[in-house]
């Protein structure tokens, strides 16, 4: 299917498509690309070089919390498989709680307000 990035699948369930088949979230986890609940970030930026806060707050996972940008910025620049892994757990998570928050709302029958709010953060570059 293809449809891969977390702002497509927001997309994708407001007009009615419930089956999602992509390898995005862990091909781009693999090339230091994490989606997060406020944005994506390129782990190999510089700018994550000293930012020993959390891959992501509200994460799901327990590498979200575990785990620093700082560190994972570091192993991805030492060319670390630990990097690639963890990218990818946490991508994963992030996806299933996407999509998870997604059916939450259409449930509560606010989902066209959570959307607009939720694709304006998950396209957001960090």
């Amino acid at each position: 299917m293809g449809v891969g990035t977390p702002l497509n699948l927001l997309e994708g369930i407001e007009r009615g498509v419930d089956m999602f088949d992509c390898v995005m979230p862990s091909r781009n986890g693999r090339n230091a690309m994490l989606f997060t609940s406020e944005g994506i970030m390129n782990m190999r930026n510089a700018k994550w070089a000293d930012d020993f806060s959390p891959l992501d707050p509200y994460g799901t996972s327990s590498v979200d919390t575990f785990y620093t940008k700082a560190y994972v910025h570091h192993l991805f620049k030492a060319q670390e498989l630990l990097a690639m892994e963890i990218a990818t757990i946490h991508n994963l998570a992030f996806y299933l709680w996407l999509v998870g928050e997604a059916r939450k709302h259409i449930m509560a029958g606010d989902f066209s307000t959570w959307k607009s709010q939720m694709a304006v953060k998950v396209a957001n570059r960090l």
